[in-house]
């Protein structure tokens, strides 16, 4: 992508519309996209980009666009990136609504993202060491590892494929929902009604808290976890490993293996479809 003859653009400030269309091999340095005309889409169908210690404040900032470095700069605006391919982004501040979308092999390092409907219908995402904040974030988007971050929303993780999660701290609401082969390891989860209707969802090393979690999953796995305030948990699900000390209680599990380092309550109610399919093992 780095090209020792690529074009500098530094110090200037554009606010027109499609100001920079379809340029290629440029490094952008100190630019600042905002004014009076208030222009849309001024890097459209760009490729080769280096974008350094810049301001985008124009919608639809970079669409279509292929191999775009984004490097110390701030991005306030809406909708900013869809449709682009191979984006590298470290040490930068997006807040715009629905930022990423349609996008394919993103790589996000080092920076704060506030962004409702962030990172939908994409592929190939990583994020380390980054805050996020915003609800609705990664729906329906597959092929993503997430290493360290901070994040703070509501809808989070939902109609996924292929999720890992590491080392983080997640505090949503109803996460996970439809999603399917997804690993959290490491991480604190606070949520309501986490992961409803989830098909291959693992917690390993993990801390949840929230009430009624893990409902109607299927394939359920959970390796040496903590459950803080969770009650009425895997109800009508599919659940096999092991919890560190009680839960407040589990409802009408479907069918498994649980093993419970305290004893917990146990409710089994006329509405329980198998009463005897979940074994469930008290250690103490």
């Amino acid at each position: 992508m780095y090209n020792l003859n690529m074009k500098e653009i530094i110090d200037q400030k554009f606010s027109e519309e499609r100001v920079l269309y379809n340029i290629k091999d440029t490094k952008i340095i100190n630019c600042h996209f905002e004014g009076i005309e208030d222009g849309e889409s001024p890097l459209k169908e760009c490729k080769n980009i280096f974008i350094i210690n810049s301001f985008f404040g124009l919608r639809y900032a970079l669409w279509h666009d292929y191999n775009l470095n984004i490097n110390k700069s701030v991005i306030q605006t809406r909708a900013p990136m869809w449709y682009c391919r191979n984006i590298y982004i470290k040490d930068s501040l997006i807040e715009s609504i629905k930022a990423i979308r349609e996008c394919k092999y993103v790589k996000i390092e080092n920076s704060t993202i506030n962004s409702d409907e962030f990172g939908w219908f994409s592929d190939n995402i990583k994020v380390t060491d980054s805050e996020i904040d915003g609800e609705y974030l990664f729906l329906k988007t597959n092929n993503v590892e997430i290493n360290n971050i901070k994040m703070s929303g509501k809808y989070s993780f939902q109609y996924m494929k292929n999720l890992v999660i590491k080392n983080s701290d997640l505090n949503t609401k109803d996460a996970f929902w439809h999603s399917k082969n997804v690993l959290v390891e490491n991480s604190y989860i606070k949520g309501e009604y986490l992961g409803w209707y989830s098909n291959n969802l693992t917690f390993k090393n993990c801390i949840i808290e929230g009430t009624q979690p893990l409902c109607y999953c299927k394939n359920l796995k959970l390796i040496d976890c903590e459950f803080k305030n969770c009650d009425l948990a895997f109800e009508y699900s599919e659940v096999n490993g092991n919890i560190l000390g009680r839960i407040d209680s589990i409802k009408n599990p479907l069918k498994g293996s649980i093993k419970i380092e305290k004893r917990s309550e146990i409710i089994l109610t006329k509405n329980s479809k198998h009463k005897d399919a979940c074994n469930i093992i008290f250690l103490d």
